[in-house]
């Protein structure tokens, strides 16, 4: 995994810490790297800390200073501008902390980050509740059953199949303005989803669930 990035961005800080030495390079944006001071993360591990400082209180924090990299473009976010310095370091695949909770217009604001990257990188976001990613036109998803799975559409997308889901679909349609496939859920073990045109995002729940519900 030291092609793997570790990016933490600020919302809700993450219940847990994912191990730093599966990673090649580890980064936060400005905000996050309170929760991580206060999480007691090893900030000697952070190869750059990046945004406008609008979050940075700059009181003890003197010693890492060599590894801040201001961004004051405020026509992109932090998240934006910390996933454009990964790129200009050479990195591709990455997993995200911090990116749910909080504010949601920032929520909303990450998956539209993502969704602009999604093609150059691969994003995987990771918060107490599940992982979730924009997913390629065939995927297969391993060791889910009784797992939370929900397809959200952004905004839409066309004939799409699925196996090994509750609900299932066939050649089904998925828009945000006319049906969603959220709360779902894994009947078997393997679950694979494949789809023509436009774009999904999956949200997989981290734990099982004992009885399923739906909004």
């Amino acid at each position: 995994m030291k092609d793997k990035v570790l990016l933490f961005i600020n919302g809700d800080a993450p219940k847990s810490l994912p191990n730093p030495e599966n990673y090649g390079l580890i980064a936060c944006t400005d905000g996050a790297f309170h929760y991580l001071k206060r999480m007691g993360f090893p900030l000697d591990k952070l190869d750059f800390i990046s945004g406008d400082f609008d979050s940075h209180s700059g009181s003890d924090e003197d010693m890492y200073q060599e590894k801040f990299i201001l961004t004051l473009d405020q026509d992109k976010t932090d998240f934006h501008k910390a996933l454009e310095i990964i790129i200009e370091k050479g990195f591709s695949d990455i997993d995200v902390f911090g990116g749910s909770g909080g504010e949601q217009d920032h929520f909303l604001g990450n998956l539209s980050v993502a969704y602009t990257f999604k093609d150059r990188m691969s994003l995987r976001f990771y918060d107490e509740f599940s992982e979730y990613y924009f997913i390629p036109k065939n995927v297969i998803l391993k060791g889910v059953k009784n797992k939370m799975i929900s397809l959200y559409p952004f905004p839409s997308a066309d004939n799409i199949t699925t196996k090994g889901l509750n609900w299932p679909l066939t050649k089904g349609n998925l828009s945000i303005t006319t049906r969603i496939g959220t709360r779902n859920f894994a009947v078997e073990e393997e679950v694979s989803v494949e789809y023509e045109s436009g774009d999904l995002l999956i949200f997989v729940g981290i734990n099982e669930i004992e009885y399923p519900s739906i909004y």
